[in-house]
């Protein structure tokens, strides 16, 4: 996969260190020549100095030939500018948007651009794990639309004892594994849930809640 992503700071060296070591190909713009230096010299890159919002730019970097062009500026009309050119202009199958200001969230997905927000990631990870502490672990995927769960069911979960066809999951809810005894389970119908099972959901963000209170009950 070819990604090009526009912007600097710690958050692209990282993405761009997790790409390369999956082998992916990344091409940088960065519009800081001196960041470009440092760039180059410490990531399997290639680097492109100018501003990403250039048409001319984009095109030199190989925008037409991406994959994905993802755009984290510290500036909200830069990243959709970028976005919009990468998918009308170059044709670029996703082009995804930091969303500095969370509320422009909303503003990009109407004008066609898929966007997130690290601050409504970060936000609803403390609130869903602060409110059960049974949940173990969270992590939202998919721009924040689905999150995977993993939770500890407790003596008193009305899910214990009862086969897992008998519980009657909500809507796009999925138990892919549980864990017992560190022993990993990929469940069907007829396994029998136990108390201090590692239970892993994938739900849809607005399925998450009815989820967990169908494992853990509607008093936690």
């Amino acid at each position: 996969m070819r990604v090009l992503i526009v912007g600097g700071g710690k958050m692209l060296f990282f993405l761009c260190r997790a790409f390369t070591e999956k082998g992916h190909e990344v091409i940088i713009i960065n519009r800081s020549r001196e960041e470009c230096v440092h760039l180059s010299r410490q990531l399997s890159a290639t680097v492109v100095f100018g501003d990403g919002s250039d048409l001319v730019i984009l095109k030199e970097a190989g925008a037409m030939g991406a994959d994905v062009v993802l755009a984290i500026t510290p500036h909200d009309q830069d990243n959709l500018i970028i976005c919009q050119l990468a998918s009308i202009q170059f044709h670029v199958p996703r082009s995804i948007a930091l969303a500095n200001d969370p509320d422009n969230v909303g503003i990009f997905e109407k004008l066609g651009v898929s966007a997130f927000s690290t601050t409504h990631i970060v936000s609803r990870l403390i609130e869903q794990r602060a409110s059960l502490e049974q949940i173990v672990n969270l992590l939202p995927i998919g721009e924040g639309r689905v999150n995977v769960t993993e939770l500890v069911l407790p003596a008193y979960s009305p899910v214990v004892g009862k086969p897992l066809k008998k519980i009657g999951l909500p809507e796009n809810v999925l138990v892919a594994v549980v864990m017992r005894d560190l022993h990993p389970i990929v469940p069907r119908g007829d396994d029998i849930l136990l108390a201090g099972d590692r239970i892993v959901l994938i739900t849809l963000t607005e399925h998450h809640e009815s989820a967990v209170k169908a494992f853990l009950g509607s008093g936690n």
